[in-house]
């Protein structure tokens, strides 16, 4: 995928993500797109090591596993920024 179509796919994947997570109002378009990207990361190497195809393009499939990626990265940094805003 070109840089243009990481940052939809990113942005797209991050703000579904935090809708999840219900964080959408503390986070803006930009966090929302580095958490997709990362996301994304994050899901193709867990699809990886469990011997499934990582993230291959605009798909369903992507999507999904981008999905998954992002929310366990906010589910993993939702309570370490809780802590430190304490």
């Amino acid at each position: 995928m070109g840089i243009i179509l990481w940052i939809i796919f990113g942005g797209l994947v991050g703000w579904i993500a935090s809708i999840i997570m219900k964080t959408d109002g503390e986070q803006g378009i930009v966090v929302d797109i580095i958490i997709g990207i990362v996301g994304a990361i994050i899901g193709g190497g867990l699809m990886s090591f469990l011997g499934k195809s990582a993230v291959t393009g605009f798909n369903l499939y992507s999507f999904i596993v981008a999905l998954l990626g992002a929310i366990i990265l906010i589910a993993i940094v939702k309570p370490a920024r809780r802590s430190i805003n304490k």
